[in-house]
């Protein structure tokens, strides 16, 4: 059963990968899944609010205040659905820096998934803290 769950993780992160490429965003795209019973329940990847411009980085090439996590915009969304997101794992392309990690907690979510490392630990630590399950698929 192991063997069949870290094929279930891969392909699952490799479609959060596909959908990273749909964010605007230049220094980096993140995509997040939502996946409940093998079902995907939501969809996120970083980007600017609904009706603001397509547009990330400001003039001097930083993320701009405002900009939305790909991890806060699958829970908002799933949020939106009516969908639980309780006891759902999350796939991540990046992990969660501990504004998200916080989101991921108050979500009911049990179980991370990421592939790439961000230069900032604590929204793991914080995750593993609240006893989330963690699973890094880095490549």
């Amino acid at each position: 059963m192991e063997d069949k769950q870290r094929q279930f993780d891969k392909s699952y992160l490799d479609m959060a990968e596909i959908w990273a490429k749909n964010s605007y965003c230049k220094r980096r795209q993140v995509g997040a899944l939502l996946v409940k019973e093998r079902m995907i329940i939501s969809d996120g990847y970083n980007g600017t609010p609904v009706g603001f411009e397509n547009i990330c980085e400001d003039e001097a090439g930083g993320t701009k205040p405002y900009v939305l996590h790909a991890e806060a915009n699958a829970i908002t969304k799933v949020a939106k659905s009516g969908n639980s997101s309780m006891g759902a794992t999350m796939y991540v392309t990046t992990s969660p820096c501990l504004e998200c990690a916080k989101l991921i907690i108050q979500a009911g979510i049990t179980r991370l998934v990421y592939r790439n490392s961000y230069r900032v630990t604590d929204g793991i630590d914080l995750l593993v803290r609240a006893g989330i399950e963690i699973v890094n698929l880095s490549e």
